[in-house]
């Protein structure tokens, strides 16, 4: 049966379901859905069972549109759209997507537009004929998130016609009944960065994670092995993306510059995050005069073709392959990655980076799935004498260095990555400050960690429990706390190093550029100050320097010439704020994990780690464990 027997034998199934009277005008493939458009698409919501059957019978998902024809001008919908919303749903805008026939709702309580079981959402389609997709305005206002959004519309005949591509693939006829799934390592293997595994079955091809190594210059080092066999674009059906870190995406729009045409899954949150992430890096390496290996166009590809989705969803993203993502709590977004090949021929859960423990700013990571033959788990900190101090303490001594520092006159210099790091830092300052435990002062926040803040408060549906209910049920957002003090100009800097005691949360987290570097500039030398390092520093670094007792510094000044500065102020470490799982927490997962998989495959670590994770897992649970090495091609079934 070719492809479009198929599709025309699911249309045949669709509309013998259907009622008449519901006037189907067409049925179309948008990416991993069906798109059933109806001139009384009310007839359908009524009687929601039918669709529900419908779904079952099929097994795909199905989104109800209506036919052009039957649309309410613009001017009215937005007109009704206002008056039957309750204001205090505060809607900041309100856009029309003709391709799709969606009203796209933009409120800063979302929550009152779609209303009790959907009620209003109903409502609006039946008196409008547009189909609702309401939006969340960012308390604090994203740049980045406003740009996806314009560029969305912008291109929606681009983005109608890539999602019609990505549909006509994944309904593509198959040839063969899967009975070979092959595991082929492009980096990440007994290494930290280049995250990168190519899947395949007979049917199809899956890239899972397409990262750089940001520490190496090499380009054989430093990019993902995309120059194999094994690996064919022409051929392949998706990626997927863990989350933004750059190990794990800072290479996927080079794809898009080569010619691939095809979607990319993530979760929401994730596709903001790395697009930020892909555009400071193209900057960082702009200013130190590298060469690029794409371009802002190639960003922009990448939003086109990305296909967002929630926790929990299953999705088709081939023939023979559904994927599903599930809470990692290592970022806001990032995913465990759950895949299923064939019908209940194998299951994949890769973890990409995660931590199994609830933290301020994120829950625990999923644990439970349908179905595990093979788990794909990272080790950054697999070896036995990696065990992070409890969480609680790590917090306390925080505080209690941070207080030290105040009653004696001093600052706080906090140099923070600022995706994850900064906002879990912004979290416990904002705790200990509102109980009284640190002197009120300022907390002032520069660099990157401003707007990516704005994305964490975007989307706190992906944010730790208690946060959900502060900022959802609440109305208290941590985030705007009265104690941040945004410093949104170079020439603002001033106020936060000359004026009295306050802390100073800036980037880059190891000292190698940033805003950080001015401010340590200036306040080195006052030894009642203090650098407090709550990140890894990496050997080389400037931060690993200082760390190590470094007392004089050489840095340019104003003027461009190399000045000495001294280093006299108090330099702590505290670690634990990792967004990654200690040795325990690696062992605890495995515990938990269920079912229980067949085969555990150990990546992301040094190679030590990876060998002692994976020998400790087969000798404590005896599961066939595995530490494979990049281009080492396993069979999986």
């Amino acid at each position: 049966m070719n492809r479009e027997e198929i599709q025309s034998k699911i249309r045949q199934v669709i509309l013998q379901h259907v009622p008449k009277e519901a006037e189907v005008s067409r049925i179309e493939f948008e990416g991993p859905r069906l798109a059933i458009y109806t001139k009384k698409p009310e007839i359908l919501l009524d009687q929601s069972y039918i669709v529900t059957d419908i779904v079952n019978l099929i097994r795909k998902r199905i989104t109800l549109r209506s036919d052009p024809s039957i649309r309410m001008p613009e001017k009215e919908a937005e007109r009704f759209i206002l008056s039957a919303v309750p204001p205090e749903a505060e809607i900041t805008s309100i856009t029309f997507d003709h391709s799709l026939g969606e009203v796209i709702i933009e409120a800063k309580k979302p929550g009152l537009v779609i209303s009790k079981n959907g009620y209003m959402l109903h409502e609006i389609i039946k008196a409008t004929k547009w189909r609702p997709r309401v939006l969340r305005t960012p308390p604090i206002p994203s740049k980045i998130i406003a740009h996806i959004r314009h560029y969305m519309h912008k291109e929606v005949k681009d983005r109608e016609r890539i999602l019609r591509s990505v549909g006509e693939r994944i309904f593509r006829p198959t040839f063969s009944k899967t009975q070979e799934v092959l595991l082929t390592p492009l980096g990440g293997c007994r290494q930290v960065g280049r995250s990168a595994y190519i899947l395949r079955t007979r049917e199809s091809s899956i890239l899972i994670d397409c990262g750089i190594n940001p520490a190496s210059t090499n380009p054989e080092d430093a990019f993902p092995r995309l120059d194999i066999n094994e690996f064919d674009l022409e051929n392949l059906d998706a990626v997927v993306i863990s989350h933004a870190h750059l190990d794990h995406c800072g290479l996927l729009p080079l794809l898009y510059k080569y010619g691939y045409d095809g979607p990319v899954y993530c979760s929401e949150p994730t596709l903001s995050l790395m697009s930020l992430l892909q555009l400071d890096y193209l900057d960082v390496l702009s200013r130190e005069g590298a060469l690029l290996p794409y371009s802002q166009k190639d960003v922009r590809e990448t939003v086109l073709h990305a296909i967002p989705l929630k926790y929990g969803v299953v999705t088709d993203v081939a023939p023979d392959v559904k994927l599903t993502l599930h809470n990692a709590g290592h970022i806001l977004g990032s995913s465990v990655i759950h895949i299923h090949v064939g019908e209940g021929l194998h299951n994949i859960v890769y973890t990409g980076d995660f931590k199994f423990l609830r933290t301020m700013l994120l829950e625990a990571s999923a644990t439970t799935f349908p179905r595990i033959e093979t788990l794909i788990m990272e080790s950054t900190y697999g070896a036995p004498g990696d065990v992070m101090p409890y969480r609680g303490e790590v917090e306390s001594k925080l505080a209690n260095v941070v207080d030290e520092t105040l009653r004696r006159g001093g600052k706080v210099l906090i140099p923070v990555l600022a995706v994850g790091r900064a906002q879990e830092i912004m979290l416990v300052l904002n705790e200990y400050l509102r109980a009284g435990m640190i002197p009120e002062v300022p907390i002032f926040v520069d660099g990157m960690i401003n707007e990516v803040t704005a994305i964490h408060t975007a989307y706190p549906e992906y944010l730790s429990k208690e946060l959900q209910s502060k900022i959802l049920y609440e109305d208290v957002n941590p985030f705007q706390s009265d104690y941040f003090v945004t410093i949104k100009h170079a020439s603002s800097r001033s106020e936060a190093m000359e004026g009295p005691p306050c802390v100073i949360l800036a980037t880059s987290g190891m000292l190698e550029g940033g805003p950080i570097l001015e401010y340590f500039k200036q306040l080195a030398s006052d030894e009642k100050n203090t650098l407090i390092f709550v990140c890894y520093q990496i050997d080389g670094t400037l931060g690993r320097r200082i760390q190590n007792g470094l007392k004089d510094v050489a840095m340019m000044n104003a003027e461009g010439k190399v000045e000495m500065v001294n280093v006299r102020l108090r330099v702590e470490s505290i670690e634990g704020f990792s967004g990654h799982s200690d040795r325990n927490q690696l062992l605890n997962f495995i515990k938990r994990v269920s079912p229980k998989p067949q085969r555990i495959i150990i990546c992301h670590g040094e190679k030590s780690k990876c060998l002692s994770l994976s020998n400790s897992i087969e000798r404590m649970f005896k599961i066939e464990s595995l530490a494979p090495e990049n281009l080492e091609t396993l069979r999986l079934c």
